[in-house]
């Protein structure tokens, strides 16, 4: 398209707002079942990690980064789909990586373990 008016009038088509809302509206329910779906997996891996934590005696106060550490877990298992002996390398380095930040290298390996079931790597 080398016509400026032409190239604007497809732009005022693809951006129209009662096109874009039904479009929205007609994916919504879909949006919203995949949402529950993933709200209630990640959940689920935040109460295991909550035990975990609570199981090893770590003060509430302490939850927010081993929680972080149990995230970036979820995330790379479950929305980069990483997994077999590449989840476990990964792993590896985000323990040590929380481990530098100062963090408890022994409950840090228990997230891993018990919430994830990922043995550490082989040396």
């Amino acid at each position: 398209m080398t016509d400026p008016n032409q190239r604007l009038t497809a732009w005022q088509i693809k951006t129209d707002t009662g096109r874009m809302k039904a479009t929205l509206d007609s994916l919504r329910p879909e949006m919203l079942e995949h949402y529950k779906a993933a709200v209630a997996s990640l959940c689920e891996m935040e109460t295991k990690a909550r035990q975990t934590l609570n199981a090893a005696g770590v003060h509430t106060i302490l939850y927010v980064p081993y929680l972080s550490y149990a995230r970036q877990l979820y995330k790379l298992s479950r929305q980069q789909g990483i997994s077999g002996e590449s989840f476990v390398l990964v792993a590896k380095v985000l323990l040590d990586k929380w481990a530098a930040r100062g963090l408890n290298p022994a409950v840090l390996a228990a997230i891993r373990t018990q919430v994830f079931d990922v043995v550490a790597p082989a040396p």
